[in-house]
């Protein structure tokens, strides 16, 4: 079940931007592991804390759309590979003004789902490569 929700996550929330069917695989509150600082147990975020991250990243990248690469489960954790792919038109994410520009950004997503709802999430994107392709460089 927790491979269907995460994928239903990226497919339902990230891409088509439907922040109500968060609600059924969201928890109210979760740990999440991403940005957070060095040696941080994580910090805990409110579903709608996790909608509006979700409207931000989509007013940057309005055409984003996720594909799953791969998924595999282990208890109660699901690990991802995704692509994440959009053009980078809207409100200028990348500490820049929008570019236009086609982007690509692998990500690996682990996530820990209870009752078919994440509670916990570490992601790791290479954010790298986004600077690259919008024209910033190392």
């Amino acid at each position: 079940m927790s491979i269907e929700a995460f994928t239903q996550l990226f497919d339902e929330v990230f891409s088509k931007g439907d922040l109500d069917a968060a609600d059924r695989l969201v928890a109210d509150e979760i740990i999440d592991h991403q940005f957070a600082p060095d040696g941080s147990p994580g910090r805990v975020v409110t579903r709608e804390q996790f909608k509006q991250f979700v409207r931000m990243l989509r007013a940057g990248l309005p055409d984003l759309r996720y594909t799953v690469e791969d998924a595999t489960r282990e208890g109660d954790k699901v690990w991802m590979r995704v692509r994440a792919r959009g053009t980078d038109s809207g409100t200028g994410q990348f500490g820049h003004p929008p570019t236009g520009r086609p982007v690509s950004i692998d990500v690996i997503d682990v996530a820990r789902f209870v009752d078919g709802r994440m509670v916990e999430h570490w992601g790791v994107p290479d954010r790298l490569s986004v600077l690259q392709q919008v024209g910033h460089h190392a």
